[in-house]
């Protein structure tokens, strides 16, 4: 069923754009989580220019590199320690190019935990109403099954006066 109620999960917190081993600056950015979007996560990056970087991807992406190295081409993720500080790596690649983020391990995954009891694993189709759109899909068409048998220009050689 249909969740029709939207959901927006959202942490406000800052990354580090790694520019080198020794050198990173602070990146501002927002998670939002959206029940109506269930299989992805966007975050948006303040990076000092007129508009923010938008970034889409899935949440179950994001999931799993909180635990272990995912994901390929334009997004990866991994967990790892800088510092001694438990952080999550997240390398995207776009045309515009490449950047390098860190996130802190502790604020990524409570914000996660939030996305999954807004909608837990597994449940995210039936916020879509994917069951309910194919049933009615089907639904309609089986009447009009009818419709599709039926030879649209029946021949000449037609024996059975449809034409």
């Amino acid at each position: 069923m249909q969740n029709t109620e939207n959901t927006v999960v959202e942490r406000e917190l800052e990354l580090k754009l790694v520019l080198s081993p020794e050198r990173s600056v602070p990146v501002p950015a927002r998670l939002a989580y959206r029940t109506d979007d269930p299989y992805a996560v966007h975050i948006t990056f303040h990076v000092g220019s007129d508009h923010p970087v938008d970034w889409t991807f899935a949440r179950e992406l994001l999931v799993e590199g909180v635990f272990r190295p995912c994901g390929r081409g334009d997004v990866r993720i991994w967990p790892t320690k800088v510092d001694g500080r438990n952080v999550v790596l997240m390398a995207l690649s776009s045309p515009d190019g490449d950047a390098l983020l860190e996130a802190p391990s502790a604020q990524v995954s409570a914000w996660l935990e939030r996305t999954l009891r807004a909608v837990p694993p597994g449940t995210e189709a039936e916020q879509l109403g994917i069951d309910d759109g194919l049933a009615e899909l089907l639904a309609t068409t089986a009447v009009s099954d009818e419709l599709w048998l039926r030879d649209p220009w029946p021949s000449e050689e037609s024996q059975d006066g449809d034409a």
